[in-house]
């Protein structure tokens, strides 16, 4: 692959403006800057070059296309962009020298949680998704005085919305590299498999809320339409729930989960 990278520059170099070669030419996609290996694709990573001849049948045409996909390789500047350079998963990336980190935005963390087939819809939920999350908590935990006589009562709310999904568990799942191959960097996926995480994308704060529910509620995820979508991920710091970002997390108990879902008061 890094031969495909080198491979695009020459390219440009030698059939660049519809010289060289002639006949029919192209509009093709190429690396403004240089591109490291695992970065996921923006808008400002990519510009295009048009009248390209070339032979090459697996490119860009539209800059769009390419956000939000993961480079496999390093991409030099002003390579052209192919299919086989890319992935829409970083799971799917073979580990390198290259920069190992997630696209998580300033004031934002990542945190995995578990997940399974009636957790989290039968296996449906991939990278990129948006999901809602469901707690159901017996009563007795937010109990300040006797206990209540006969069957515990237990509630269910959703206490999260538009929790953005940015990877998944080891036993993947029915993701493919860009170009629509089986293969990506000799890791076959298991189309057949569950995973078992998910990674979501999460401020500090909400990340203390969650883990409160992990581990004294029972916790169901359900798959949000792409019509209910964010119409843009967030890119910055979360100033409505976590105003001053890892300082605003100051710990949870039952006393804050009740200030901010009312459990009770159902």
């Amino acid at each position: 692959m890094a031969l495909l990278a080198a491979g695009g520059v020459y390219l440009l170099g030698s059939l660049g403006g519809g010289g060289g070669l002639g006949g029919a030419t192209q509009t093709v996609v190429i690396a403004k800057n240089p591109i490291p290996m695992r970065h996921q694709i923006t808008k400002d990573d990519v510009d295009i070059l048009k009248g390209v001849s070339t032979n090459v049948t697996n490119t860009y045409s539209n800059p769009d296309d390419l956000v939000g996909l993961i480079a496999e390789i390093q991409i030099s500047k002003g390579g052209i962009i192919t299919k086989d350079m890319l992935a829409k998963d970083i799971g799917l990336v073979p580990t390198g020298a290259g920069p190992a980190f997630l696209p998580i935005p300033k004031g934002w963390v990542a945190m995995t949680i578990p997940t399974g087939e009636q957790q989290g819809v039968a296996g449906n939920i991939t990278k990129d998704e948006y999901i809602t999350v469901i707690a159901s908590a017996s009563l007795s935990i937010f109990a300040t005085g006797k206990a209540a006589s006969g069957p515990p009562k237990v509630v269910s709310k959703t206490v999260f919305t538009n929790v953005r999904v940015i990877g998944l568990g080891p036993a993947t799942s029915n993701l493919q590299p860009a170009s629509g191959g089986a293969t990506v960097g000799g890791t076959t996926p298991n189309n057949g498999g569950l995973t078992s995480s998910l990674t979501i994308e999460i401020t500090q704060c909400d990340a203390e809320f969650f883990t409160w529910f992990l581990n004294n509620t029972q916790l169901k995820y359900t798959l949000e339409s792409q019509q209910d979508y964010l119409s843009t991920p967030p890119t910055g710091p979360d100033t409505q729930n976590c105003p001053n970002g890892f300082d605003s997390a100051k710990g949870v108990s039952q006393t804050e989960v009740e200030a901010r879902y009312h459990f009770t008061a159902l």
